[in-house]
């Protein structure tokens, strides 16, 4: 740690953002596929919270590879920088008392257990949007899949790069049965019923 860099306590703590906002900051993080149904699963859950009055953002990963990201490939390595990346605004927003939504194929453990750590374990909500990845394939929304699988596209989760399931996720959503607004209303419901939300 640079010598010359000092921390900076807040002055309006996150329990008074959250006794503000009526429900805690917290991090629900999506994991799953590339068309696993990740960013659909959060854009439903964010409406579903606006509707409700709750204070949350959506995070997803070609969002966020535009800018914050934008420097980085996809080796091993460079999955595990961009993963640490988004931890660290993830603990920006929950500290803030945010709900922060994350929908990113995150594959190794390792980095999502980080993130964990990172916000707390008590305020981590790990997601597995769980979808074969033969539909995932026929899926293929944006044609990466044909590009991955013709040799066009490097290291895709799936094709040439590893994916490694959640050993227990907090919640696991067979996304090629579920709706995508089931598998939200599934992941309001556990907001609401572990004391997240309070109305």
């Amino acid at each position: 740690m640079n010598k010359d860099i000092f921390f900076i306590s807040d002055y309006i703590t996150r329990e008074k953002r959250e006794k503000l906002h009526k429900h805690l900051g917290c991090l629900v993080w999506i994991t799953g596929f590339s068309a696993s149904g990740k960013s659909s699963i959060a854009k439903d859950i964010e409406k579903k919270l606006y509707d409700k009055g709750c204070i949350s953002y959506a995070l997803d990963g070609d969002n966020v590879r535009r800018a914050l990201c934008k420097d980085l490939g996809f080796t091993k390595k460079e999955r595990a920088e961009n993963i640490r990346r988004i931890g660290e605004v993830c603990k920006l927003f929950v500290n803030a008392g945010i709900i922060v939504i994350a929908a990113f194929i995150s594959p190794y453990k390792e980095d999502r257990k980080k993130v964990a750590q990172l916000v707390g374990e008590d305020r981590f909500i790990e997601v597995f949007a769980d979808c074969p990845l033969e539909i995932c394939v026929k899926r293929d929304p944006k044609g990466i899949y044909k590009r991955a699988i013709a040799g066009e596209v490097k290291n895709f989760t799936g094709i040439d790069a590893d994916y490694e399931k959640p050993d227990n996720s907090t919640i696991h959503i067979k996304t090629d049965s579920v709706s995508i607004d089931k598998a939200g209303d599934i992941i309001f419901k556990y907001l609401t019923d572990n004391g997240y939300i309070n109305f």
